[in-house]
Formats: C-alpha cells, structure tokens, sequence
C-alpha cells in the first residue's frame, strides 16, 4: 500500500506562487505515474496535472502554462509549482496514484487565493 503526504499549501494572494509537495511512502516510487487533483467547493474533484514514470507531463486547460509538475525519484516525491495563481484556484489539492492493489490518496492540502 501507497500513503501519500501533501504539503504546501496556504493562503496566497492573486498573481502570486506557492509549492506544493506530496511525498510517497513507496520505495518502488519511479515505477509510479503521479497526478494532481483538486476539488473546489461545490465542484468535483478535478485532474489538473500529470506526470508519468518517464517524466512526461500533462495539464488540465485550466492550469496550462501556469503550473509545472516535476517528480524527484529519490526523494520519493512528486510536486507542484504554481504560478500566476488566481482565485479561482482556491481548492484543496491532492496527490493521487494507482497499481493494480487500488487507487491511493493523500489527505489534501488547502490553497487558499486571495487578497
């Protein structure tokens, strides 16, 4: 079993940045694609960003040119740089993966955009 540990959120204002983090508990962690999910009140839970075991990234629309996922295998973690943050990104964030056992998540970290 996978436990995934977020960190990095807060509140920041419009236009700025913040770091997310999610550490896996996984010694087999390269052999992991890891994403990025987030859930805004009264929203689903949305798929924002994607990286796989090769490193290639994908991104939601909504987050395209303004946030990067990158991955450090031997650290066993997997983060988040967003930039350019608007209120609409005020949702909490999880770190999401799968194997074959099942699907793990971590508890989620608030990000909070405001003035």
């Amino acid at each position: 079993q996978v436990q995934l540990v977020e960190s990095g959120g807060g509140l920041v204002q419009p236009g700025g940045s913040l770091r997310l983090s999610c550490a896996a508990s996984t010694i087999a962690f390269n052999a992991y694609a890891m994403n990025w999910y987030r859930q805004a009140p009264g929203k689903q839970r949305e798929l924002i960003a994607r990286i796989t075991t090769d490193g290639s990234a994908n991104y939601a629309d909504s987050v395209k040119g303004r946030y990067a996922i990158s991955r450090d295998n031997a650290k066993n973690t997997v983060y988040l740089q967003m930039n350019s943050l608007k209120p609409e990104d005020t949702a909490v964030y999880y770190c999401n993966t799968w194997d074959r056992r099942g699907y793990y998540w971590g508890q989620g970290t608030q990000v909070t955009v405001s003035s």
